[in-house]
């Protein structure tokens, strides 16, 4: 089957891009033919491309709101999506996912759309959140199936009325394990913690920045990973702090799975989520992880178990939970080992996969002219060809 994926970016890498290469590394590995759509000429591309996926820039898409490029962008989808003529189309992330739905509607075929968090969700603000929900409305009902990676987004789709409950389908993300040798030692002294995220305004590193400040009595350094517009105010706010001994700016890496195993704790302070990636590689991992307590974060830390879950934009709260976890090898160890069971249960790839691949084939079955053998093994639950994906590469996310 030929199925095209379509992403608004290729000059950033988050959770939308690394679920779009892996899962079409999955697919391909099991006998189909994914293409990816994306806009720009960004490094992402050559990802994808060394990875052996085929994929086409879209000179018109853009992140932005742009009525004249954004009437071009879709008009290039449009003819782009003639001349592949796949079997179902899989849109993800804003722009391209409304795009997506009304280009797929205007010639007939088949649509998905995968919501990695809303951009009406709770930490957006207000004005941008009203855009963006009766954006969503206007093009809700045109997808076959909304897939969210979160039942917290599913229901916050619900409750806009963004398409009827029974077409809206909640599946928490899954990544490919790693070596049981690669897991961290979370009970080793003189603590590691680690931050993967993109600087962005999503993201709340200044808080992290200000929670540090209050453990200063405490042994401990801070790995910041990632790259974007606000790494050089936060790298600022961390000399005002006085933290700069303690702190290391990383910037973009490709070794984030072997920075996780040199690391004792993780933490992600952000200001909204749909449900992030980095939490799950930290629990593949076998880290325990202290992040904020919004949209679907509390789906993937047990409070209290796992790690530690805090308020929006509180420093004071955060560094009081890191204190915890600072201050004894015996919790971080502990956390560490039921964080790494949790992912082990609820959060491999294949499981995604397999639910995922049932969202396409309930879609095509609803099509009249569906092909019968669409899907054969996942039909017939066989599992051999999904377990040559238990160790694929994974890349920095978020």
């Amino acid at each position: 089957m030929k199925i095209v994926f379509v992403v608004t970016r290729s000059d950033a890498v988050g959770g939308a891009q690394i679920h779009i290469r892996d899962f079409s590394i999955a697919l391909k590995k099991i006998g189909h033919d994914p293409v990816v759509l994306v806009g720009g000429n960004g490094n992402w591309i050559e990802d994808l491309k060394r990875a052996g996926i085929s994929c086409l820039p879209l000179k018109h898409m853009g992140r932005s709101i742009n009525p004249l490029r954004d009437l071009r962008a879709l008009l290039e989808l449009c003819s782009t999506l003639k001349q592949l003529n796949p079997d179902i189309v899989s849109t993800h992330t804003s722009k391209a996912g409304w795009l997506g739905r009304v280009a797929c509607k205007l010639i007939g075929m088949p649509v998905l759309f995968t919501a990695h968090g809303w951009s009406f969700t709770e930490g957006v603000s207000s004005k941008s959140a009203l855009m963006w929900r009766m954006l969503e409305r206007l093009v809700g009902g045109l997808a076959d199936h909304i897939i969210t990676v979160s039942r917290f987004d599913r229901s916050l789709a619900i409750g806009a009325q963004i398409a009827s409950p029974r077409r809206i389908t909640a599946i928490h993300n899954g990544m490919p394990d790693i070596p049981l040798t690669s897991l961290a030692q979370p009970g080793r002294a003189s603590p590691k913690m680690i931050m993967v995220a993109r600087f962005e305004g999503q993201k709340d590193h200044a808080t992290l920045l200000h929670a540090l400040s209050e453990l200063g009595d405490l042994e401990w350094t801070m790995d910041f990973v990632g790259s974007g517009p606000t790494l050089e105010a936060n790298v600022e706010l961390c000399k005002q702090l006085g933290l700069s001994a303690r702190v290391n700016f990383l910037g973009v890496r490709s070794d984030v799975a072997q920075l996780l195993c040199e690391s004792q704790i993780f933490v992600l302070s952000t200001h909204y989520e749909g449900l992030p990636r980095s939490i799950i590689e930290s629990m593949r991992a076998g880290l325990p992880a202290v992040a904020t307590s919004v949209a679907g974060i509390p789906e993937l830390i047990e409070d209290g178990l796992t790690g530690y879950l805090t308020g929006a934009a509180n420093p004071t709260d955060l560094a009081s939970k890191l204190r915890l976890l600072l201050s004894s090898a015996e919790l971080r160890q502990s956390m560490g080992t039921e964080a790494r069971a949790r992912y082990v249960r609820s959060f491999q790839f294949t499981r995604m996969l397999d639910l995922t691949i049932g969202i396409y084939q309930s879609t095509l079955r609803s099509r009249s002219g569906a092909p019968a053998a669409l899907f054969q093994a996942a039909e017939t639950n066989t599992t051999t060809p999904l377990q040559q994906l238990t160790h694929a590469p994974t890349q920095p996310t978020n």
